[in-house]
């Protein structure tokens, strides 16, 4: 389908219609309208056939008004960016009202699923986190890197989304007056209360909470972190949304994370959502958000099979 940035021509524009003129595909419409989903997971909550979903998502994705992209071995799907179907997408959304709730109770169902599969993960290799990372990449070149480019500007409040073991707020933490460390997993909050204690760290919160929603008082923070956590998440782009809400004006965002890759079992015994962020993903994320990349950098494995490791810094203007 061809389109300008803004507007529809009458041949895509009746493309378009034809594609989610149909009762399942609507349905489909709205489930992606909330968040991208996998086909397995779509197949989950409409209780239809792979096939039969397969082919709805096909002549969507045709006529452009979702988007395919695959990761590995699974396959996934989100509303169209093209700003030009924007605008007849959300009529479409609106005129269908609250219709299908079954639907979105069974997005909840599946988002809990996958909240728990990933807290019970966390909880079982908690101790031992910092060693299992450090399997993949080299913490020390990584590390080195990140305390360069923070470098030695004052910084009055320091946020750590996803904190983990809380080895992110013991490397940097200390150029900050407060730091407060966020995390879903009270067994990881607890190992980086002790982490950061046993580092001599004072004055850091510690709270219990959900990333892409903290929470938190926004326009507060100096610098906000969010180490190794985006590949986890069914919408890294909300969290860098909430990291800029967090920002104040001036502020920066710095994110560490694995570059696009193909090893299946980050997902199958790691519970990785994603297999790596890419560049162009990345792109669109932080200019949703209000944000500007300043700086970019890739530190690859020393042997492999290994892990590339990307790092970005972004900036919140004024």
């Amino acid at each position: 389908m061809t389109t300008s940035n803004t507007i529809l021509g009458q041949a895509a524009l009746l493309e378009v219609l034809k594609a989610v003129g149909e009762p399942t595909r609507l349905r489909l419409l709205r489930l992606l309208a909330h968040e991208e989903l996998s086909v397995m997971e779509l197949v989950h909550i409409l209780h239809q056939s792979q096939p039969r979903i397969s082919r709805h998502l096909k002549l969507m994705s045709e006529a452009g008004v979702i988007d395919r992209f695959p990761d590995g071995a699974w396959v996934f799907y989100r509303l169209s960016e093209n700003a030009a179907l924007t605008p007849l997408v959300d009529a479409v959304l609106a005129a269908l009202g609250d219709e299908d709730g079954g639907d979105l109770r069974a997005l909840e169902e599946v988002r809990g699923q996958r909240l728990e599969a990933a807290q019970g993960y966390f909880e079982n290799i908690a101790p031992v986190w910092d060693q299992i990372r450090s399997h993949y990449v080299d913490d020390g070149e990584v590390e080195a890197a990140l305390v360069r480019i923070v470098g030695d500007a004052p910084v009055e409040t320091v946020i750590d989304l996803g904190t983990g073991s809380g080895r992110m707020l013991s490397l940097l933490a200390s150029k900050a007056k407060n730091a407060i460390g966020l995390d879903l997993s009270q067994q990881m909050l607890n190992i980086a209360r002790a982490r950061t204690k046993e580092s001599g760290l004072s004055g850091i919160e510690f709270r219990h909470g959900d990333i892409t929603s903290t929470r938190l008082n926004g326009q507060s923070a100096d610098l906000v972190i969010i180490h190794q956590v985006l590949h986890f998440l069914s919408d890294p782009g909300q969290a860098l949304k909430e990291a800029a809400r967090l920002l104040r004006p001036g502020g920066r965002l710095l994110i560490v994370d694995f570059a696009p890759h193909r090893l299946e079992v980050m997902r199958d015994e790691y519970q990785h959502r994603r297999l790596g962020i890419g560049d162009d993903d990345m792109d669109h994320w932080h200019k949703t958000a209000g944000l500007r990349l300043t700086q970019s950098l890739s530190l690859p494995p020393h042997a492999e099979p290994g892990l590339t490791v990307r790092i970005w810094l972004m900036h919140k203007d004024n």
